[in-house]
């Protein structure tokens, strides 16, 4: 069946504004665009769609979500699975935040006291976050990470520490240059940005979409923003820059 974009938004409730930026980004496109500019949308739209709408409801940012779909490896019946996993812990701890309500509600009508841990321990997420890293390491990046493990599994002790002794250079090479007020186009920058690029090929090989990708993970995933930040404030978002540039400036398409 078809849909065009006025009679999709009234079946998913998503908007037309947000079905043409969809369009836009290259995250969502239409079957088929008309000869009057409408655009049309058939099953596989729309189940793509749904996906897309289910990481949405987990959290999942566009950038990250049409990284995930559009990976090669994407396997709908294993997102589901996923994603079932991911809602019934989110539904476990959104019960327990109405259970903590009720009790809430009647300690303070019964004059009753409530311990410390019993008013907040309900906020945790830790296993919902824990599990949506677990996945979302799998997911979007399988090439590169069974690259990853094929090559590391065959590396010695002392390769791997050598790796790792050069990764901390170039980190804190980066980290001292931001410090010095260089800007994410300078020389100095970017020639630490190529090591840190040929560095990622003990590992994998990143085309440059995946590194700039990998740039915005700096940003946007909190376990690596926290890494970056605790160098230094603001060298997270520094990177994610730097690495920009590098993959626009080595490939127009990137």
């Amino acid at each position: 069946m078809e849909y065009t974009v006025k009679k999709l938004a009234k079946l998913s409730g998503i908007t037309v504004r947000a079905l043409h930026y969809y369009d836009q980004i290259g995250l969502l496109k239409p079957n088929s665009v008309k000869a009057n500019g409408y655009r049309v949308y058939n099953d596989r739209e729309l189940e793509m769609l749904q996906q897309i709408m289910f990481f949405r409801e987990l959290g999942f940012s566009l950038r990250k979500i049409k990284q995930i779909v559009q990976d090669n490896d994407f396997n709908v019946l294993q997102a589901l699975t996923e994603q079932r996993t991911l809602l019934t812990i989110k539904k476990k701890r959104l019960e327990n935040l109405l259970l903590t309500i009720d009790k809430t509600f009647n300690s303070l009508k019964e004059g009753e006291s409530m311990s410390d841990d019993a008013k907040f321990s309900a906020f945790s997420d830790q296993n919902y976050q824990k599990y949506k890293n677990e996945v979302e390491s799998r997911w979007g990046n399988t090439k590169a990470y069974i690259q990853s493990m094929k090559k590391v599994g065959k590396m010695s002790k002392k390769n791997l520490d050598d790796i790792k002794v050069e990764a901390e250079d170039i980190y804190a090479t980066i980290a001292n240059l931001y410090m010095q007020g260089l800007i994410v186009e300078s020389l100095e920058v970017q020639n630490q940005i190529e090591r840190f690029y040929q560095h990622l090929g003990n590992f994998y090989e990143p085309s440059y979409e995946m590194f700039k990708n990998l740039g915005y993970m700096y940003v946007d995933d909190e376990r690596f923003k926290e890494f970056y930040e605790k160098r230094a404030k603001g060298l997270a978002h520094f990177m994610r820059d730097a690495m920009a540039y590098y993959a626009n400036k080595h490939n127009k398409n990137a």
